[in-house]
């Protein structure tokens, strides 16, 4: 008798055509999930990084799987559940920009923090196996006591944003821990990519940095650029994540570089890339400065690299370098320009 083959692993990926979830979708399909994704009601997956996956029919409706919906919904969870019964849920969704969670606190909290608990709550109540990876961040540690950050250091978070998801991480832990559900905190740290939103500061340095080398712009406005921050890449995390569910025991991870460097480094380093020097076309504006800056924000990958193997693979170099040559090519095409 023929063996029947192993059905495909099944993953939920809330906040899928965004950075990190357009990567991690990526990486699923690479190693043989069936993959659906949650997007926003008015979100267009055909304007996102996945648009290519989602217009090819051996993918899309096969392997890939696009779910409308808000985190806001109370009855998100129990109805997505019952639909897609995923044996992995990837929960990246939300408000996720820092400086807009101290205009829109409340949205923030919805999105984030109450999200997080009922699905917590809706696996618990059905009973599920799923294995549950919850977005964290380094905000959580905010106005930090010590430097590197470790699993166990204090929260002490600087903005709306971060005590929301501090609220998520603790109460991941209190169900983990009562419940014996199978979920994992990620506590990134800042990650790039050429996916990034143009609302954060990275993609904003290197967006300008390519179109004041086209001659569409002609300066950089920015507030404190003394800033530091640990700085990896999107791919490297999303991987992170991955290895997170596959582990045979739930826990709390790190995920860092272990180096920190400042804005005005990030701004020199693009604009290297494209040849001309930062200091003519950059500018300070107070009104950029956030209302809390968090002190030095750098992480201690030790646990992660001892208990999963993780390591980053892509350079701080590599990350701005690949940041700056996609936004020369996007803005040449746009412009139907020569680069």
């Amino acid at each position: 008798m023929a063996n029947t083959p192993s059905p495909r692993p099944v993953a939920l990926i809330t906040g899928i055509t965004g950075q990190d979830g357009s990567y991690l979708a990526e990486l699923l399909l690479a190693n043989g999930y069936e993959v659906h994704g949650l997007v926003r009601r008015a979100g267009r997956v055909q304007e996102s990084a996945l648009a290519p996956l989602a217009a090819d029919p051996e993918v899309l409706g096969k392997r890939l799987f696009f779910h409308y919906g808000d985190l806001a919904d109370r009855c998100l969870w129990p109805a997505i559940f019952q639909q897609v019964r995923p044996d992995e849920v990837y929960h990246l969704g939300g408000q996720s920009h820092v400086g807009r969670s101290f205009e829109i606190p409340e949205p923030t909290a919805e999105e984030v923090a109450m999200a997080s608990l009922r699905l917590l709550e809706c696996l618990r109540e059905s009973g599920s196996r799923a294995r549950i990876y919850l977005a964290a961040t380094s905000e959580v540690f905010g106005a930090a006591t010590e430097s590197p950050q470790t699993e166990e250091t204090r929260f002490r978070p600087t903005s709306p944003y971060g005590c929301a998801k501090a609220f998520m991480l603790h109460t991941a832990r209190v169900y983990r821990e009562s419940y014996g559900l199978f979920v994992c905190n990620g506590i990134l740290y800042n990650h790039e990519s050429p996916r990034r939103g143009a609302a954060f500061v990275t993609r904003k340095i290197t967006r300008a940095a390519a179109a004041i080398k086209l001659g569409l712009q002609t300066k950089l406005v920015l507030g404190n650029i003394e800033a530091r921050r640990d700085w990896g890449h999107a791919r490297d995390y999303v991987r992170a994540m991955w290895m997170m569910l596959r582990h045979s025991l739930p826990d709390d991870y790190v995920v860092a570089t272990g180096v920190t460097r400042s804005v005005r480094d990030f701004v020199e380093a693009a604009f290297n890339e494209v040849g001309l020097p930062w200091r003519d076309y950059v500018e300070y504006d107070a009104e950029l400065e956030r209302v809390l800056e968090p002190t030095q924000l750098v992480g201690n990958p030790a646990k992660i690299h001892s208990a999963l193997g993780w390591t980053a693979r892509h350079s701080f170099e590599d990350l701005v370098r690949e940041m700056v040559a996609a936004d020369l090519q996007a803005l040449a095409q746009e412009h139907s320009l020569n680069c």
